[in-house]
């Protein structure tokens, strides 16, 4: 059961979240991103005050088999205020396999991905395919609870389709086998990202079951996690592509939630000191050659995110000539001179 969930006026009071026995500090939440959570980024989030960070989707199968870009992707970590690993998969005794391992390499939380909506997922019959079949999906659940002693989650969408939102009855079915909490995205699997996230469908989730629900799904303020709150009566919300570009909106949505306070965006320095400690870690983590690329998405955000330079084009122009850059030193110092802290920063 969840602890019940204390409301004023100004939103969402941060008493814990227990998940089994695993307690969250907070209820704002960050969704598992394959290609986005990667460690270093889960670093920085932890570093900046969320509670709750999940590793990318890892599929069970190649982990077992110890395909090493999926082991680097299970990385959970240390120092992190809970270590949570997502997994994908469609066969019962990799997903058993996979809750082993993870259990093994630290896991804390282990969440099973049943709302992927990416064809390359869906078509190998996991993430959100697994909706259309039921026992199926009761089956790998029953499997990797059965596989850990610890707490097991199920992360997954309204339905296939607008004719099949089943999320109660698979609510019902997961917590029947031993899941401990479940998170909802608003959306359909045929939606994709399309259209508004639908926070009253997820009331019948929350309706359905006696676990702890998270609400995900177009939540990118203290306004729309209020109401995202208010209309799915979830205990928690879960952000994801909300912290493109904004690492620091979780401390800052759960700082607003609890006093009604309006979130004060970081200034120039602060955003750089930001993106410089998450271009180093990810350059220590990964190699400079393959770390700057995998970190060119996060620096468009960076700069699709800050209100310099001043127009909309100017910042996409930013954006192009910061992601044909070759080294590290060349990023950091384009960015000083981009925000008008070169002569601050040298002083």
């Amino acid at each position: 059961m969840a602890a019940p969930l204390a409301r004023s006026d100004s939103g969402l009071i941060p008493n814990p979240l227990k998940i089994g026995d695993a307690n969250v500090a907070g209820r704002v939440l960050v969704a598992p991103m394959t290609g986005v959570t990667d460690l270093p980024f889960r670093r920085l989030l932890s570093r900046l005050g969320a509670p709750y960070v999940a590793t990318e989707m890892v599929a069970c199968a190649e982990f077992a088999r110890g395909r090493p870009d999926v082991v680097r992707r299970a990385a959970v970590g240390e120092g992190l205020p809970l270590a949570v690993m997502q997994l994908v998969g469609r066969e019962a005794q990799w997903l058993a396999e996979g809750a082993r391992m993870a259990e093994a390499a630290g896991a804390e939380i282990i969440d099973i991905n049943m709302g992927c909506p990416a064809k390359e997922v869906t078509g190998a019959l996991a993430g959100s395919a697994l909706m259309r079949d039921l026992d199926q999906a009761e089956a790998l659940i029953a499997a990797a609870v059965g596989a850990t002693r610890r707490p097991v989650t199920l992360k997954m969408r309204l339905g296939w389709d607008d004719a099949s939102q089943n999320a109660p009855e698979l609510a019902v079915r997961a917590e029947r086998v031993g899941v401990q909490a479940i998170t909802v995205h608003g959306r359909t699997r045929c939606q994709f990202y399309k259209g508004a996230a639908d926070w009253r469908a997820v009331a019948a989730v929350k309706a359905a079951t006696s676990l702890p629900v998270v609400v995900n799904g177009d939540i990118v303020c203290a306004d729309s996690a209020r109401r995202a709150l208010d209309q799915s009566n979830a205990d928690a919300v879960m952000i994801g592509r909300g912290v493109y570009g904004r690492p620091w909106l979780i401390a800052g949505l759960q700082r607003a939630l609890a006093t009604g306070v309006a979130m004060v965006e970081p200034d120039a320095t602060a955003r750089f000191g930001i993106v410089i400690e998450h271009l180093r870690d990810t350059l220590g983590f990964y190699g400079d050659r393959l770390g700057l690329r995998i970190f060119r998405k996060h620096l468009g955000w960076y700069v699709e995110q800050a209100p310099w330079p001043a127009s909309a084009l100017a910042r996409r122009e930013a954006k192009s000539m910061l992601c044909r850059l070759e080294s590290g030193a060349e990023v950091e110092r384009a960015l000083s001179r981009l925000w008008g802290l070169e002569r601050r920063l040298a002083a």
